[in-house]
């Protein structure tokens, strides 16, 4: 009845996954420090427009943990479910990067979490303001252990085969892998741009709507300072990764620069459709010497061919096409964020209309940025689950079409459901004073003078 290899379809179940998935960490540990510097500046400041921010979107935090906790231990199932070879291959490896995960991030998060959503006025602000910071902590150490499993599947270092089956050899090696430190930086500073973006856009929105007072402009303007730093830094940490992938992972740079021949001089793709079946790219429009230039910063540099690699290449269109979505949206990041800091900084005016319009716009445009990146990462990688030793079609599940099939359409409703639901809830707070979602109310006092109990 269904023809769909269950190959694919496990693919796509688990790609789903982690689009899924990936969008609620790359909100939470990059807004896990922006809640670090509200409390920082309630603290240094008095100032309560900042514990009002600070309690705004410590809710939408914890709404944003939740989802991603459920959702990545979902994904992890899939391990056992749809890919039981790799587990059984790469386990000695895998499996402990992924209980350190668990021991030094997770517990760390969960616990003090519950602190910083309930500890208003039942612990001391110095308690709460070191909650927030190891909350923050334990998020980037949890990409840490994540993102260095990752980066091993992609320069796998540190390890020895023995009947097929992947040691240990050196866990330094395993950890720090050649492209590590490169991802580690390119996704931290990601979710940073993620979450700012995403606080600035629904500020923008609120000064729209006069819905908040000068509390929601004071936040407007240091998610600015933040994007219009992060946002070129991410530019230089990209070409450095860009480098390394160039030396590590050759293929993926043909797919990403839609490289077929091997030569020297090569220009840079702007806009065309790459075509496997006559292995070109149709309708190109390209600006000549540029890739040569910006993946070895020689405009002769030799960048080699995708024909090097037939058989052993990934999808080359939506590694392009994923590419340039997300170098566009890096662009507009940029473009937005120096046109505000340029109208509140150096006009030393508020925010125009057309501004607040264009950062309302870009509310989710980390999500996109995010997504496109992991594609490229992910699907670069392909045929490869561990470049260059070990194919995701050797290490799938043999399950029927019919089974995947099910699975990943009840997948997609759900998650489609959720994230719907996480947008309206999201809108309906921006309704909000921030000041009313606060339960400011102090706690009663303990009664002491209770009167003895009957018989006593």
């Amino acid at each position: 009845m269904f023809d769909v290899d269950p190959f694919i379809l496990a693919r796509a179940q688990f790609a789903t996954n982690i689009s899924f998935h990936i969008l609620f960490p790359s909100i939470t540990m990059g807004m896990a420090w922006i809640l670090l510097f509200f409390r920082l500046r309630y603290t240094m400041t008095g100032d309560k427009h900042w514990e009002n921010a600070y309690h705004f979107w410590v809710k939408i935090f914890a709404l944003s943990f939740a989802i991603g906790v459920v959702s990545g231990i979902t994904m992890s199932f899939q391990f056992g479910t749809n890919w039981p070879g790799f587990m059984e291959r790469t386990g000695n490896i895998s499996g402990p990067l992924l209980g350190y995960e668990v021991l030094t991030a997770f517990f760390l998060e969960a616990t003090f979490l519950g602190v910083m959503l309930f500890g208003k006025n039942r612990v001391s602000n110095k308690v709460h303001l070191l909650s927030c910071a190891l909350v923050a902590v334990g998020t980037s150490l949890s990409a840490f252990w994540i993102l260095s499993l990752n980066s091993w599947m992609q320069t796998p270092a540190g390890y020895i085969i023995e009947d097929g089956v992947f040691h240990v050899d050196s866990w330094t090696a395993v950890i720090f892998n050649p492209s590590f430190p490169y991802r580690l930086a390119h996704m931290m500073t990601a979710t940073m741009l993620t979450a700012a973006f995403l606080v600035m856009g629904v500020s923008a929105w609120r000064l729209k709507q006069k819905v908040d007072g000068p509390g929601t402009a004071k936040v407007f303007k240091a998610m600015v300072v933040i994007t219009m730093l992060f946002a070129p830094l991410q530019v230089v940490i990209g070409d450095l990764h860009g480098l390394n992938t160039l030396e590590h992972q050759p293929a993926k740079i043909a797919a990403i620069e839609g490289v077929w021949e091997t030569h020297s001089g090569v220009p840079f793709t702007v806009f065309g459709m790459p075509d496997e079946a006559t292995r070109t790219t149709r309708f190109a429009l390209e600006i000549p010497y540029a890739a040569s230039w910006i993946l070895t910063h020689d405009i002769n540099g030799e960048v080699r061919g995708l024909n090097e690699f037939e058989g052993e290449h990934p999808p080359v269109a939506i590694v392009f096409w994923s590419f340039r979505v997300m170098v566009g949206v890096g662009m507009m990041m940029i473009l937005v964020s120096w046109w505000a800091g340029w109208e509140l900084f150096r006009r030393k005016q508020k925010p125009s209309a057309m501004l607040l319009n264009a950062a309302s716009w870009m509310t989710f445009s980390g999500w996109v940025a995010v997504l496109a990146g992991w594609y490229v990462t992910e699907i670069g990688r392909q045929p490869w689950i561990v470049q260059g030793l070990l194919t995701s079609a050797d290490v799938v599940a043999d399950h029927a079409s019919g089974v995947m099939l099910s699975t990943f359409t009840g997948y997609m409703v759900l998650y489609l459901f959720i994230l719907l639901s996480y947008i309206g809830t999201l809108r309906y707070m921006a309704t909000k004073q921030a000041a009313s979602l606060l339960d400011l109310k102090p706690m009663p006092e303990p009664v002491t003078n209770l009167p003895p109990a009957a018989g006593a």
